[in-house]
């Protein structure tokens, strides 16, 4: 690297963050790490029109939760701040003035009602109406008015805006990291504007100017980048200063059909398609990844193969991992279609590997709502018995429910098939030989009842089965005897005359 790795992810903060957003803090998030480089937040807030409250706040708490925080930004080492756009404006003034005196640059007076006459005029015609070399020599701009009236008009506080001057006739050859050689003809490129009388400036100026004084070396952005991509580089020509390297990453698809995958998809398909839940300002809602249960390794393990791959077979990989292998050179230049199913397997394998400690307390706070009130040591050895059937630690409850209540019913298929006219009696007289059993650890009970059903010469599928059955209500669950165990001895033989009396 010819400098300092610095790179930036800068949303505007128009509502809650888009996955395809995180995706691109992510990719920025591992090169800066992988390079020994900063990584920084800049909230892109010039049009305040669509400013919408809580959504830099919202940014923030979800970077936080994946565990991929910013090394600068608002409140954070604040190198060169400020780091939100709307504070910084003063200074773009100066910027656009400069272009403006280097013949970079012009003042347009064309009124909106007026271009949009040209345009539906050259459609009437099946052209495109562009604002370039071919049209603005005719427009009501700098460029075709006299030196005296433009000022006369500035000074009268008539609306302009300043335009980037395209030149013309030129071929732009580009390197984007991702995409290689890229060629673009200035003739086709419109003259976009950078900057309003009311003092904002628009993204493109804001953009370039924040970067270079930011220092930034790599703009790491998405695909719908990529056409604004000559304009920067011909605003940083403009400049006088060196451009930082550009890479696009590819698009997010739908699940299914064609396109750019939309929150209504994921409303549609019943996924989130943002980090953490957002409450809109109607009253309702829009799921998070966070709320919906997944955990944010989970997420960022499937974020970073979306676009891009080690070259490798693995799948599940650590941040730290993820760090080490990454680079832009293996992200692809096609969209990745997003898999909703493929996130959930990410889920399970990270939901397997969890502390069961976190679990349990995850756990706990259902019972505690349910008026249960077991030791969290119990509930952490409950968690590792039935946690490589969950997915999301909402299942843990359904997956759980008998070791901490005893069961009202018995699932009728069940038993049909386990409980014969002898079942209770049989039941019955084991119950005896559990009372008298001192050690009810799962290995102890497992050595005396098999050592009962063989004596008595009953069979395992005679006995087995149907004390599961009234153990559990239902024919599920791990091991027998570790359910025993934790439920202890008064339960089990409880639950076992209960199941006697109840099914005959």
């Amino acid at each position: 690297m010819s400098r300092p790795v610095r790179v930036r992810f800068a949303p505007s903060p128009t509502g809650p963050l888009h996955i395809g957003g995180v995706r691109t803090a992510l990719f920025n998030y591992l090169f800066a790490k992988k390079h020994g480089g900063t990584f920084y937040l800049r909230i892109e807030d010039t049009d305040q029109n669509r400013f919408v409250p809580g959504a830099e706040e919202y940014i923030v708490e979800a970077l936080n939760w994946l565990g991929i925080p910013f090394d600068e930004g608002v409140g954070v080492n604040e190198k060169f701040g400020p780091y939100r756009q709307s504070e910084r404006k003063e200074m773009y003034a100066q910027y656009a003035q400069q272009l403006i005196n280097s013949g970079w640059a012009y003042y347009a007076f064309d009124s909106a009602e007026k271009l949009d006459e040209l345009r539906k005029a050259d459609e009437a015609e099946g052209k495109t109406f562009i604002y370039n070399h071919a049209t603005r020599g005719t427009l009501d701009n700098s460029l075709s008015l006299p030196a005296e009236e433009v000022q006369k008009r500035i000074q009268a506080g008539e609306d302009y805006v300043i335009r980037f001057k395209i030149p013309a006739g030129e071929t732009l050859f580009l390197h984007d990291i991702i995409r290689g050689d890229i060629k673009f003809d200035t003739n086709l490129l419109d003259d976009k504007v950078l900057f309003k009388s009311d003092g904002m400036p628009t993204y493109h100026l804001a953009n370039i100017v924040d970067d270079h004084l930011m220092e930034t070396s790599h703009v790491i952005r998405g695909e719908e980048w990529l056409p604004s991509m000559p304009l920067h580089e011909l605003l940083y020509k403009a400049f006088g200063w060196d451009a930082p390297q550009f890479a696009h990453l590819p698009l997010i698809l739908k699940p299914v059909g064609n396109g750019k995958l939309s929150k209504r998809d994921g409303d549609k398909l019943g996924f989130p398609v943002f980090p953490l839940q957002w409450n809109n300002a109607d009253g309702t809602s829009s799921m998070g990844y966070r709320e919906q249960g997944f955990l944010p390794e989970a997420v960022v393990n499937f974020l970073a193969l979306l676009g891009w791959n080690p070259g490798t077979e693995q799948e599940l990989f650590t941040l730290d991992e993820l760090v080490q292998l990454f680079d832009l050179e293996r992200v692809h230049k096609a969209g990745a279609k997003f898999d909703p199913e493929k996130n959930k397997w990410f889920n399970h394998q990270y939901f397997q590997r969890a502390d069961n400690h976190v679990l349990a307390t995850e756990l706990n706070h259902h019972l505690v709502e349910q008026g249960i009130n077991k030791s969290i040591e119990v509930v952490e050895k409950v968690v590792g018995l039935v946690k490589e059937r969950a997915t999301f630690a909402s299942e843990l409850w359904a997956l759980s429910d008998y070791f901490f209540v005893t069961p009202s019913s018995f699932e009728e298929k069940a038993v049909a098939k386990q409980w014969k006219p002898e079942t209770g009696a049989i039941l019955k007289e084991l119950a005896d030989i559990l009372v008298n059993t001192l050690d009810f650890t799962s290995a102890n009970t497992e050595s005396v009842v098999k050592a009962w059903i063989e004596q008595k010469g009953l069979g395992m599928g005679k006995v087995m089965p149907p004390l599961r059955l009234a153990l559990v209500g239902d024919l599920k669950g791990p091991h027998l005897f570790d359910i025993i165990e934790i439920i202890g001895k008064e339960e089990t033989i409880g639950r076992i005359n209960k199941a006697a009396e109840v099914l005959g």
